[in-house]
């Protein structure tokens, strides 16, 4: 960690990371107890941010568990849910069998509304195989089911992927009509 002073700042305080260590920016000014109370209240502030933007596999259960039951009547139990960093092509995916959740890394620090449509996708797909009428009809109830759609196909696009999956989109019309 590092700490570095400016004449030019008066008042703010921000704290970031650069590389492996943390800089705590602070008014040339402040006194050396005002630093330490500062320092303290900027990498708690940064350590947040980093468990909301990057939850851990045991954070991920527990969300996944949140959810299962606030939208799927808590019928979907997967016995695990973890992070990877080899889905290119896939948001998440999930085994049945072992009830197993996968979420790729790429969606880390897209808004968590978007995080939570997809682990409700992969819940959904451990009741549920292919996307089915019934499938979709799982997951109406949550409230910004087309909102994070929409999401994720706008950053796909951006990013040159194939969008175009009309079973996903026929039944997903099919589970509205």
């Amino acid at each position: 960690m590092e700490v570095r002073r400016s004449a030019r700042r008066r008042r703010t305080v921000s704290a970031r990371r650069e590389g492996d260590r943390v800089v705590v920016l602070i008014p040339a000014s402040m006194s050396r107890a005002e630093e330490r109370v500062w320092v303290a209240r900027m990498l708690d502030r940064l350590k947040a941010g980093e468990r909301r933007r990057k939850p851990s596999d045991a954070d991920l259960l527990a969300r996944a568990t949140d959810l299962s039951e606030r939208y799927l009547g808590g019928h979907a139990r997967p016995r695990s849910i973890r992070w990877v960093t080899n889905q290119k092509s896939r948001w998440g995916s999930c085994t049945p069998s072992d009830g197993s959740i996968r979420l790729s890394d790429r969606l880390q620090g897209m808004p968590s509304y978007v995080v939570d449509y997809v682990i409700l996708h992969e819940l959904a797909h451990l009741l549920v195989a292919g996307h089915s009428r019934d499938f979709w009809t799982l997951l109406r109830s949550y409230p910004k089911l087309e909102r994070a759609r929409g999401f994720l196909d706008g950053v796909a696009l951006a990013r040159g992927f194939d969008i175009t999956d009309d079973d996903d989109v026929e039944s997903a019309e099919d589970a509205t009509a």
